[in-house]
């Protein structure tokens, strides 16, 4: 077989061919080159709502809650509306509701001890029943004009709602024990979608019984309360474990709680007022249509800064980090006194609440996550619980003072009351948030202490401990 000519024009130098007695082999003798591995570009860091919505379980159990927690921002409005509609008394419709708020803060710890003791699932489900058949016996008794008397009593059996943003952060404490970064991000998220529903739910009531019929809101809210519950409760894998017998005493008695409880009493009349003065102003002023848009802007703030506070890491204690929150609300809340009683503006005011709005959700997320750490465990819903009871007795007591002061005065001058309301939660936080045990928890009884140096004391030694 004829060899090719390696000096032809057109021939590849590179190649040799070996002539064996059959074949003909072509060598490859030129160097091989190694391709380099490609380089898989780095995985974007995931931010921390991510993170944290990747748990095993979290998205179903943080949906079925969110559903559940739209109607707490309804029912009222709903209510209202109902009854005012109905019977034409707006005095009847809010001596209604303030029925339902103070059975509430009758009620709600009540149940939420159970809820520590049996489970979420075991209390939460028959309780949520019987609060939607309140609900129902409110709508018939409007509807079909029934004596005014069954109406406190429908609509004090809705009462038994079980707290679901205290049982949602019990949750996140289970799942998420030993991490307080994430914590945090998760506490600030819980507080964000309150906001949400609470600034979503008296929009959607508003609709519902402007576009269909008065009781369309109560009925939608029922039925919302009913299935996100039975979606959060079907969750067994994120339900913390209950503790039947609680060897921790009340939340009540626990070290730093109960001043605590008192910031809370003064948070929530800053919002009871806020809202109230804020709603008089601009009907002072024939917007009163407006208000609404305001008071929304403000939650529309405070969603925002919670969201953006949680995806921060925070830099010391909780304890370290709740008076300056509170002195920002304090300071930020003079914002709305200058464009009421100064400026006289509704737009500027609007602005103004948007700004204080702010301070809200990080002062809240910080104060939630102090009851949080000195709660004991076990009775954690029932210590959340009690917190949330303060900011319904605080919206009562400020809506009230900021509507007598409106009345006697004026509504720039009732702006007022929000900020003296922060001013004093500013002045209990210095004592409630003071680090305790140095590490910002309770410090531990004297003999458990003087225990633990003795066991540490034994370790170091090598001696060890007779059983």
């Amino acid at each position: 077989m004829p060899q090719p000519n390696p000096t032809e024009p057109g021939t590849d130098r590179n190649p040799r061919y070996t002539v064996t007695a059959d074949t003909l082999v072509a060598v490859d003798l030129s160097p091989r080159v190694t391709p380099r591995p490609r380089l898989r570009p780095r995985p974007r860091p995931r931010g921390p709502y991510r993170r944290l919505l990747s748990l095993p379980g979290a998205r179903a159990f943080t949906a079925g809650n969110l559903l559940a927690r739209l109607p707490m921002g309804m029912f009222s409005v709903s209510a209202v509306v109902m009854i005012a509609g109905t019977r034409g008394s707006y005095a009847l419709a809010g001596a209604v509701t303030a029925t339902g708020l103070a059975a509430t803060a009758l009620v709600a710890p009540w149940i939420a001890r159970l809820v520590d003791r049996h489970g979420q699932a075991r209390i939460a489900v028959p309780a949520t029943l019987f609060a939607a058949l309140g609900s129902l016996a409110l709508l018939l008794c409007v509807r079909y004009g029934a004596p005014d008397w069954t109406l406190f009593a429908a609509y004090a059996a809705t009462a038994t709602t079980p707290n679901l943003g205290g049982m949602s952060r019990a949750r996140w404490n289970h799942l998420l024990d030993g991490d307080p970064a994430a914590l945090h991000t998760a506490n600030s998220f819980e507080q964000a979608a309150d906001e949400l529903c609470f600034m979503l739910g008296p929009v959607c009531a508003a609709f519902l019984c402007g576009t269909f019929f008065p009781e369309a809101g109560t009925l939608a809210g029922a039925v919302l309360l009913v299935a996100g519950v039975l979606t959060f409760a079907a969750q067994r894998a994120t339900e913390p474990p209950p503790h039947p017998r609680p060897t921790a005493a009340s939340p009540l008695r626990a070290p730093g709680l109960a001043p605590l409880l008192a910031v809370c009493l003064a948070l929530g009349a800053v919002f009871g007022a806020t809202e109230v003065v804020t709603i008089a102003f601009a009907d002072e002023r024939g917007h009163r249509t407006a208000a609404g848009v305001v008071l929304a802007l403000q939650a529309a703030g405070s969603g925002a800064a919670g969201l953006l506070y949680g995806a921060i890491r925070p830099s010391g204690p909780a304890a370290r980090r709740h008076p300056w929150c509170v002195t920002a609300m304090t300071a930020l809340l003079t914002l709305p006194l200058l464009a009421a009683a100064a400026l006289d503006s509704l737009p500027l005011l609007a602005a103004a609440l948007l700004v204080s709005g702010t301070a809200t959700a990080p002062t809240m997320v910080t104060t939630m996550a102090l009851v949080q750490e000195r709660t004991p465990v076990a009775r954690l819903n029932e210590g959340m619980t009690l917190a949330v009871t303060g900011l319904l007795g605080g919206i009562a007591c400020g809506s009230a003072t900021a509507g007598w002061v409106v009345e006697h005065a004026s509504p720039a001058t009732g702006y007022m009351v929000p900020l003296a309301a922060a001013t004093t939660a500013l002045l209990v936080s210095l004592t409630a948030a003071r680090p305790l045990g140095g590490h910002g928890r309770p410090q531990r009884p004297r003999h458990q202490r003087r225990a633990d140096r003795c066991q540490w004391l034994c370790d170091r030694s090598g001696v060890q401990e007779r059983q």
